[in-house]
């Protein structure tokens, strides 16, 4: 088998959440947010009935993670500060939820871990969704003085900043397809909720700048943005209907989050797009200006999956609603059946390259990238250690491409893998398992590293992928 060389200061880390980790969700000041809200109106769509109360305990456990974290040869992490738990209803600092971050940023300083800070990681404080949510500018304004008071309150702690992970997903999710609380259908909607977001994230980065202008914040920090980009594909020989599809559903996906964060705009042709389409946007003046602080320092790619698409059957969906484009099923396609994803690492190759040539001043870094598996407890082995070779298969192809592209100029500068220790996923809550680390929710949330876990720790220290 084939060895790959990642360079020398090529970082590797654990991708996870506040939410999806800490637990304790209403102690020490914490308000309810739309994951709490949803557990306790429809506990029974969760799977197992496992709600938003459970996390995988990190806030008790947080001193044996981080050591474990380093144990693997990991030097870095990701997580969020919950909004509902470092604010008060009032826009004010809760200071209970305040100095649980301050003791884990300590602890992690401690333990010889670098934390990465994302500011927002799907989870809108209920009360602020019932004035609007991500429809309203008041909540977009909110956002921007909630990043401020952390970069106020953390600033001299933190080097690496994020204002949003995967900003497409709650349009989609929440919004349009109808999945997530609470369970729209509505395209324009939707795109109401991706514009505001983009302002969001805008003024938080320009809150940033002026906070690192008077040294607020460190002088070694940056700020990001981290989506999940899935390359977009189609079938061989296709139709110009068919990349009329490739090229929308890129452009809201990809092309959206990338112009916004290397050029300060939103990319004309899909706003065109969507105006021919009835999608009215609620632009108001002076957001031209608002976008163009949008720029930021380096972008974490998030990559799961590639998308596939075809041209529409209709323009219209069930709804009533535009439709750029149908799922196509490519017949050669690897399929993670626990998930239902396909498994396509050369997708992380081809996310490189097209940065290296529309965007060749980003770097960027694979900001989460992990298998989950359903039942993976029945592959526990006579000693009791879950044999998951096919975790070592998945990260092993996709490190191979990220090594090739950075090697053809790729500006990828680490990866951090979702999730070293298994965690809560919303809705799915433990029903697919990520990590190389168990948590046996049986047995008061003990740790126990899988098989794959020396590979992964191999790897780290070396930096070579084999």
């Amino acid at each position: 088998m084939a060895q790959y060389q990642l360079p020398n200061d090529f970082f590797f880390g654990a991708a996870m959440s506040g939410p999806q980790t800490e637990g304790q969700w209403n102690q020490g000041g914490k308000l309810e947010n739309l994951w709490d809200t949803w557990s306790i109106q429809d506990l029974g769509s969760f799977y197992n009935c496992v709600g938003s109360y459970a996390g995988n305990d990190f806030m008790a456990k947080y001193q044996e993670d981080l050591r474990i974290l380093k144990d693997l040869g990991l030097d870095t992490y990701r997580t969020s500060i919950q909004w509902s738990r470092l604010l008060d209803a009032d826009g004010n600092l809760n200071e209970e939820g305040a100095a649980w971050y301050h003791e884990l940023f300590r602890a992690s300083r401690e333990a010889g871990l670098e934390p990465f800070v994302n500011l927002y990681h799907f989870d809108m404080p209920t009360y602020l969704f019932n004035r609007g949510g991500w429809e309203s500018r008041e909540v977009v304004e909110a956002y921007a003085h909630y990043a401020d008071v952390a970069f106020h309150e953390f600033g001299q702690e933190i080097k690496y900043w994020f204002t949003f992970n995967e900003p497409i997903v709650e349009p989609e999710q929440r919004y349009q397809e109808g999945v997530w609380f609470p369970q729209l259908h509505d395209f324009s909607r939707a795109r109401t909720v991706q514009y505001h977001i983009s302002l969001a994230h805008a003024l938080a980065v320009a809150n940033y700048r002026r906070a690192y202008d008077k040294g607020a914040v460190r002088a070694d920090a940056k700020i990001g943005m981290i989506n999940c980009f899935t390359p977009v594909y189609t079938k061989e020989n296709p139709s110009e209907a068919d990349l009329e599809a490739v090229r929308m559903t890129s452009g809201i996906n990809n092309r959206w989050w990338l112009d916004l964060i290397t050029k300060g705009e939103l990319p004309a042709d899909v706003l065109d797009s969507l105006a021919e389409g009835g999608v009215k946007l609620p632009f108001r003046a002076g957001d031209q200006e608002i976008l163009k602080q949008g720029v930021v320092d380096w972008l974490g790619c998030n990559y799961y999956h590639p998308t596939r698409v075809q041209a529409p059957a209709s323009k219209i969906d069930q709804y009533g609603l535009p439709h750029f484009a149908d799922e196509y099923v490519w017949p050669d396609a690897v399929m993670n059946k626990s998930r239902g994803w396909e498994i396509y690492p050369k997708g992380l190759y081809d996310f490189g390259m097209d940065c290296a040539k529309n965007y060749p001043d980003l770097e960027w870094f694979v900001s989460e990238n992990g298998i989950g598996i359903m039942d993976e407890y029945k592959n526990r082995d006579a000693e009791g250690t879950i044999q998951d070779d096919y975790r070592v298969d998945f990260v092993r192809q996709h490190l191979e491409w990220v090594a090739k592209a950075i090697d053809e100029g790729a500006k990828c500068r680490g990866y951090h893998y979702w999730a070293v220790i298994d965690n809560w996923s919303w809705a799915n809550a433990f029903k697919n398992r990520y990590g190389f680390v168990e948590v046996d929710l049986m047995d008061g949330y003990q740790r126990r590293l899988k098989k794959s876990a020396a590979w992964l720790k191999q790897v780290a220290t070396t930096h070579v992928v084999d």
